[in-house]
């Protein structure tokens, strides 16, 4: 198990959605050592934060407070929390309305907001396309917003490396920074390799499947690999560069994206106005 990452979960007959916020530690079933960790093993058992995107019944220290993670079909079970205590911060949070509202913004921005998700191999010419994309859109009068995968992590997600459980956190920060932005009434554009289908869905539901618009930038490894336009491919094939995508880590393929651009086939100005012209269609835009 991943944190952030969302799992399929159960308790007292109530599905829900759950996560791990925070591995505290692992904890050694011999000796009950407590061992420093970032991902939970199939056997393993740790010390853990959850949270769920449901109440759940809570009987105090009672042992019948058992949460059971399945798979997404409820067919196998990934593991059982037991659950001692509720956070207090869970519930001594609200959410404070505002008087000016989304959709107060998009009408003054003369736009429906959304987020453009573009995801794809290195190389394979995301950042590209969404930087012509947002060309287009902004000589048109939208207002908008690119988020870049190397750009963000020069600063929101610098502290994050490539293993599954940063690439994990570095979508989830990413997903959470592009709805305060649509929510601020901006067209938002993401190209990120997001190379896991449960992290690129955990985004389309925090945003909210209206707004979200997966765009898979399709091209074979070999095409991005002969291109490897920074040397990364290289670099990865040599050992020098760990957890690179495609190479030693995997990369999992929309199946229901709502476009696919075929990179090898067009050139990158025809595959931006195809999603021009989508938003256009779909009215997003004028």
């Amino acid at each position: 198990m991943l944190p952030e990452r969302s799992y399929r979960a159960v308790s007292r007959g109530i599905e829900c959605t759950a996560k791990i916020t925070d591995l505290t530690y692992r904890i050694e079933p011999g000796d009950k050592t407590r061992i420093a960790g970032k991902i939970l093993e199939q056997g393993q058992i740790a010390y853990c934060k959850l949270s769920a995107d449901r109440a759940i019944a809570f009987a105090g220290s009672s042992g019948d407070n058992v949460l059971i993670f399945t798979d997404d079909q409820g067919a196998a079970v990934l593991g059982i929390a037991l659950l001692h205590f509720a956070l207090r911060r869970a519930t001594n949070i609200v959410w404070h309305p505002t008087r000016v509202t989304k959709e107060a913004r998009s009408s003054l921005n003369r736009q429906r907001p959304c987020v453009v998700w573009l995801t794809g191999l290195s190389g394979s010419g995301k950042s590209t396309i969404a930087d012509l994309l947002e060309q287009e859109l902004h000589a048109a009068g939208c207002l908008t917003y690119l988020l870049d995968g190397d750009n963000v992590r020069h600063g929101l997600c610098r502290d994050l490396g490539f293993t599954d459980v940063d690439r994990v956190e570095n979508i989830r920060r990413v997903a959470e920074v592009a709805k305060l932005m649509i929510d601020a009434g901006l067209i938002v554009i993401t190209s990120f390799i997001s190379p896991f289908e449960s992290e690129r869905r955990m985004a389309r539901h925090l945003i909210g499947e209206a707004d979200f618009i997966e765009v898979y930038v399709d091209a074979p490894l070999a095409v991005c690999e002969a291109r490897d336009p920074k040397g990364l491919y290289k670099k990865a094939r040599a050992g020098h560069l760990k957890n690179f995508t495609g190479i030693d880590s995997d990369y999992e393929a929309p199946q229901n994206a709502e476009l696919t651009l075929p990179t090898v086939e067009c050139a990158p100005e025809v595959l931006a106005n195809e999603v021009v012209d989508y938003l256009q269609n779909h009215l997003f835009i004028n």
